[in-house]
């Protein structure tokens, strides 16, 4: 999948960021993960993403590594968040700003305090979680989450302007095949669907990341079939 690279997953200890590091640990010459609570794969770098002191804590570990693709998988959402139950009027404003904090201010704090370690590439990558929630004309109810990742789409173009050298990728897809997703649509959470299985994420992950110095792959989106 990425043979030769170092790869930094954040939020590699559930969710899609738990698959695909899953899959890294195979082929990456060295795999650093990032979350709160422990992941099982690579490295662990016990941070909270959404702090200064957790990204610098990022930094500190990485100073003088090379780092090919740094993989931002960290999310969070509203209570209630995709189901009858979310509604904007009983959310709070702590709950708003943790959902910013993790979906898009995290990912840029990242990159600018990770530049030296990219830098140090001959082909640097950053690929984000987005979601389909956040493409022009598609927001779902969630506010604060929608906001998100509508900006992280607008972060990663400027960046694409402010960095020429460094080719960031957006990934937005449906509901994918997660033990949180697949446990949701069993309980009645979510409706009934088929999610977007792990191997074809992983599978556009390193697309993305293993194009040439010459492309840059800016989004890729994965809808649900059915």
């Amino acid at each position: 999948m990425v043979l030769g690279k170092n790869v930094l997953v954040a939020g590699g200890s559930r969710g899609i960021g738990l698959g695909i590091a899953e899959r890294l640990v195979r082929t990456a010459t060295c795999l650093w993960c990032v979350s709160r609570s422990p992941s099982p794969h690579g490295e662990w770098i016990a941070a909270d993403l959404a702090t200064g002191e957790g990204v610098m804590a990022v930094a500190d570990r990485l100073g003088g590594e090379r780092l090919d693709a740094l993989l931002y998988f960290g999310g969070t959402w509203e209570r209630d968040a995709f189901t009858t139950g979310y509604g904007f009027e009983r959310g709070d404003r702590a709950e708003m700003e943790r959902v910013l904090a993790v979906n898009l201010l995290a990912p840029i704090h990242l990159v600018h305090a990770l530049l030296p370690a990219l830098r140090r590439s001959s082909s640097p990558r950053a690929l984000f979680i987005g979601s389909l929630s956040g493409l022009d004309n598609a927001a779902s109810r969630e506010v604060a989450n929608s906001a998100s990742k509508s900006g992280l789409r607008g972060a990663a173009g400027a960046l694409r302007r402010e960095l020429p050298w460094l080719a960031v990728t957006v990934l937005n897809p449906g509901n994918v095949a997660t033990p949180e997703v697949e446990e949701d649509i069993a309980v009645g959470r979510f409706g009934p669907q088929v999610p977007i299985p792990m191997d074809d994420v992983a599978a556009s992950v390193a697309f993305a990341i293993s194009l040439s110095p010459a492309a840059v792959a800016t989004e890729i989106n994965l809808s649900q079939m059915a």
